[in-house]
């Protein structure tokens, strides 16, 4: 299975972000979405999931809550905007997903893979790049990718 990973677009869609997501099952958004609209246009691409940000105030609870949990070809997976939401959760999941920092992360630690897809939207702390990330989930394991944008 493979699963669009995106983050901090702060209301803006690349048109790239369509391509990179070309014949992914499902799309998660780690929050700072910036509106439904944007919602509804990843939704011409595959369903999606999402969280809120710290900047989605008029997001929230039931269809955007805090964090996540998903179960996705026998892998766990945890959905969250901000890292620390996900600091010491338990049962420990196979993935933590999250935004908020616009650093791309794909690392595993404690057996756990910390991905963060970067931001696909808002360019900050003196970075310029711009990306999202791909999850492929086979065999009860995940494997992720990253993609430039631009």
């Amino acid at each position: 299975m493979r699963i669009g990973v995106i983050s901090d677009t702060h209301g803006r869609l690349l048109p790239e972000v369509f391509e990179a997501f070309s014949g992914v099952s499902l799309i998660l958004h780690a929050g700072d979405i910036g509106g439904e609209g944007l919602i509804g246009d990843l939704e011409t691409i595959a369903s999606v999931v999402a969280v809120r940000g710290n900047t989605d105030t008029d997001l929230g609870p039931p269809r955007y809550p805090d964090t996540r949990r998903l179960t996705l070809e026998g892998v766990e997976i945890f959905l969250c905007h901000q890292p620390a939401h996900a600091v010491g959760i338990t049962p420990v999941p196979n993935v933590i997903i999250h935004g908020h920092t616009h650093v791309p992360r794909n690392e595993v630690v404690d057996g756990t893979l910390w991905f963060n897809p970067g931001t696909a939207g808002k360019p900050q702390f003196g970075r310029n790049a711009l990306t999202v990330g791909i999850l492929t989930l086979e065999a009860g394991a995940a494997h992720g990718e990253m993609i430039s944008l631009r």
